[in-house]
């Protein structure tokens, strides 16, 4: 009971604490119109240039801008903690581990939902581009499990923030591989080898792909893999967050560096 109180109520009140507003309109920019504009921005480059599609653009976009929370808000559940100097009580807390800080990604798998559902959304209506409502459901799990896999990128890299201090520097860098890497913007067949290489080994890739082949109108069993795949590097991802934070504590108590970063 204890477990499961640490992973759903201390989670909750670790995300709230994440962020220091008057009125929470203040996240509108962040999380509504500025994934829109990001949308809007390829979309008429694509146009411009000549190449793609606005479905294309829309569909990769909207998803990738569901790394927003997922890797900037679990960077600063480390760094935030760090900043206010509470990081030695956390640390120091008989709490397990496992649910402290699965508990902390479960409220962000939720938001990095929600701004990729509400850019999809408001990005077709603007851009013109008709999803037939059928394919809704299935483009809802296909975003929740992107949500899901960049999460645990989000939670190896909080484990790297115990050694760096500007979180949202390394998100920033992050979120750019992501963009260039994932087939966002350029279709993997037209990177070079190494780059689709690694974009294999990337969340977002294989759920991107996905969300394209529904929206093209391809059954739900057609991408199946592709979100198994997209499941299984989000649990391989989370999976060593865990490890690493294991390990940099340890290190931390041995060599007393918990605040040096």
């Amino acid at each position: 009971m204890t477990s499961l109180r640490i992973l759903f109520i201390g989670g909750l009140t670790s995300y709230r604490a994440l962020f220091n507003w008057l009125t929470p309109w203040v996240l509108i920019p962040t999380f509504i119109l500025s994934p829109i504009v990001h949308i809007l921005l390829f979309a008429y480059i694509g146009r411009t240039a000549g190449v793609g599609d606005d479905r294309y653009f829309l569909i990769g976009n909207a998803v990738l801008n569901a790394a927003i929370p997922c890797l900037f808000a679990m960077g600063n559940t480390i760094g935030g903690e760090r900043n206010q100097g509470t990081l030695p009580l956390l640390i120091s807390s008989p709490a397990k581990r496992v649910p402290l800080f699965l508990g902390r990604a479960l409220p962000v798998i939720v938001n990095g939902f929600v701004v990729a559902v509400v850019a999809l959304g408001v990005g077709a209506v603007l851009l013109g581009v008709s999803l037939p409502t059928a394919t809704w459901p299935a483009l809802a799990i296909a975003v929740a499990v992107c949500s899901f896999s960049c999460t645990g990128l989000g939670l190896l890299g909080a484990a790297v923030a115990l050694r760096v201090r500007e979180t949202a520097v390394m998100s920033n860098v992050i979120f750019g591989i992501l963009m260039i890497f994932a087939g966002v913007n350029v279709p993997l067949l037209a990177l070079p080898g190494w780059m689709g290489a690694v974009a294999n080994w990337l969340p977002l890739t294989h759920g991107i792909e996905a969300a394209r082949q529904l929206a093209a109108g391809s059954g739900f069993a057609a991408i199946r893999a592709d979100l198994f795949t997209e499941i299984a590097l989000g649990v391989g991802y989370a999976g060593l967050g865990l490890l690493l934070l294991a390990w940099l504590e340890r290190e931390s108590r041995r060599k007393s560096t918990l605040d040096t970063a």
